[in-house]
């Protein structure tokens, strides 16, 4: 609401939406067949602000350097990618849960179960910060969000349903034929059904005007990023 703020929206309705919204919807599935997911955020409720400040604390960027980080914490771009860092458990950093794709899921819950974050970082809490089993890019974006609303950062979810991967940067998606057409399974690039991230709204000084708005963040742990 301060219009000095990193994060300051102009728009009323958008605020309602995008910070205090508890309530909302997550589409899954293909393109061919989209579904609908209700997902309870949840961001105000009891205890969840000290778990969220607490996630800031258990992370690799806290633990290496604390004076620094606590230093940056002003800094949404900065909050941002610590958060993307500790939904995840995949970096060995007391994340919130692991992602499974395959197999059973008896032991553990069932990543389609999920219904909202709240019961996932209580359980969290609970289990003394060792990640949750399971979840996938929903359940990771659902859980994002509702962190970096309950720190005070605009975010809303996105669902795509032809999600090029592109492992060598080039900033196409390769596929490989011989001389009669057939295809050739070389490449490495794919395309997935579809796929969950976040969008965060902060302006970027740091890339100047044209640049501020909505920021991609995506905690799912299929790869790492560079650094």
């Amino acid at each position: 609401w301060f219009s000095g703020d990193d994060v300051y929206m102009t728009n009323e309705n958008e605020r309602q939406e995008y910070v205090l919204n508890e309530n909302g919807i997550i589409f899954v599935g293909n393109a061919k067949y989209i579904e609908a997911r209700g997902w309870y955020y949840g961001q105000f409720q009891d205890h969840l602000l000290n778990i969220c400040l607490t996630m800031l604390d258990l992370s690799l960027y806290y633990r290496q350097d604390p004076a620094m980080d606590i230093a940056r914490r002003g800094d949404p771009k900065y909050v941002g990618r610590v958060i993307s860092s500790m939904i995840n458990g995949n970096d060995n950093d007391n994340g919130v849960l692991l992602g499974k794709w395959q197999g059973s899921f008896h032991s553990h819950e069932n990543p389609s179960r999920w219904d909202g974050s709240v019961v996932i970082l209580q359980k969290w809490r609970q289990d003394n910060y060792k990640p949750v089993q399971y979840g996938q890019c929903w359940v990771f974006a659902g859980v994002m969000c509702t962190v970096l609303r309950c720190l005070g950062i605009p975010t809303r979810l996105v669902s795509n349903f032809n999600s090029a991967h592109d492992v060598d940067r080039n900033l196409s998606i390769d596929k490989y034929y011989d001389s009669s057409g057939k295809s050739l399974n070389i490449g490495k690039d794919s395309t997935w059904d579809y796929h969950v991230w976040n969008e965060s709204w902060f302006i970027r000084p740091d890339l100047g005007t044209s640049y501020n708005g909505w920021q991609v963040l995506d905690a799912t742990p299929q790869e790492q990023s560079k650094g």
